[in-house]
């Protein structure tokens, strides 16, 4: 992304999705009842419309049981504009004002509506990207300016990834690529490692807790689940580590977005999706020849030796996990 400003969202110029809004992903997966189209959100609670800047609200609620989804989505906003001081609302308005104007030439247009809407959504996800990313840097500096540095670990992750235009969505819970691969940066004193090493081995967030417990010089508790990164992060490859990750995402029907139930493994080049309940679907994908996801394998005889050893890899890690009596739809 090209930044070409500073702070107030002037960050990026126009930008095309990464994806059409319609690219056919939906249909050639079981993600077609999802709710997560960006041309779907809420002009109040995710495009920051005041009530009197638009007559009707357009978002389509995101769970399933909500009737009142929509009015739901204004009172939230206006529950969060409403903690501003008078002085903040101000600086607000001065510039949400003049955006949010844009949308009464571009209602009766669908498809100039759901780009207006992207545009909108990626650049301020970008400025509270760099807000957070510019307040990181100034706790380093408070850390280095107080003696501090050198005798802390810093741990920059968050809890999943997110979709920012691919397929027209916004969100997460689903376990393409997109909302499973989580950013992490570990920043350690007196490493042997190299820094700025990329570390290729895959990790889960459940690998925190050992790895911050190791570098206490703290031995992780034997029940305690996930391995210590500590030897990865000093540049050291163990003989051994995981070659798969388990995922389960079982929020549904109740939950947001109606993302439906459904569990996996991912390999180094696979992954394997089953979606189960009321759905009895599967998903195969090798990542290496399609890293979007975009062409189920899974009836295809050319990957049936492939997709057998997943299916037993899968189920060894459902026992692992103690899930052998969930999810057998």
């Amino acid at each position: 992304m090209p930044w070409v400003g500073d702070l107030g969202g002037q960050f990026l110029e126009e930008l095309d999705p990464p994806e059409s809004f319609d690219d056919g992903f939906e249909r050639r997966t079981a993600a077609a009842d999802a709710d997560m189209k960006i041309r779907d959100m809420f002009l109040s609670w995710d495009m920051k419309l005041q009530p009197e800047e638009y007559t009707q609200e357009v978002g389509s609620g995101g769970g399933v049981g909500r009737e009142h989804a929509r009015e739901d989505a204004v009172q939230m906003w206006q529950d969060a504009y409403g903690r501003m001081s008078q002085e903040q609302k101000a600086e607000w308005d001065k510039y949400y004002r003049k955006k949010n104007a844009e949308y009464d030439n571009l209602k009766h247009d669908p498809d100039a509506l759901g780009r207006w809407m992207f545009q909108r959504y990626v650049h301020d996800y970008a400025a509270t990207v760099y807000a957070l990313d510019r307040n990181v840097g100034r706790l380093v500096d408070y850390l280095e300016s107080n003696g501090l540095l050198e005798n802390t670990i810093i741990v920059y992750t968050s809890d999943q990834g997110f979709y920012l235009g691919e397929h027209g969505w916004y969100d997460k819970r689903f376990m393409y690529e997109e909302s499973l691969r989580t950013p992490l940066i570990i920043r350690t004193p007196n490493t042997s490692g190299n820094k700025g090493e990329q570390v290729e081995e895959m990790v889960q967030n459940l690998d925190f807790a050992p790895t911050l417990l190791g570098f206490a010089g703290i031995d992780a508790p034997e029940d305690m689940p996930g391995l210590s990164l500590k030897s990865l992060v000093e540049g050291i490859r163990p003989e051994s580590w995981r070659d798969s990750i388990y995922y389960h995402y079982y929020e549904f029907p109740h939950g947001w977005h109606r993302v439906r139930p459904h569990y996996g493994i991912r390999t180094e080049r696979y992954k394997l999706i089953h979606f189960y309940g009321d759905l009895d679907h599967w998903e195969l994908y090798d990542l290496l020849a399609d890293p979007s996801e975009f062409n189920n394998l899974y009836s295809d005889h050319d990957y049936s030796f492939i997709r057998a050893d997943l299916h037993r890899r899968l189920e060894l890690l459902r026992i692992q996990n103690g899930e052998t009596a969930l999810s057998k739809g």
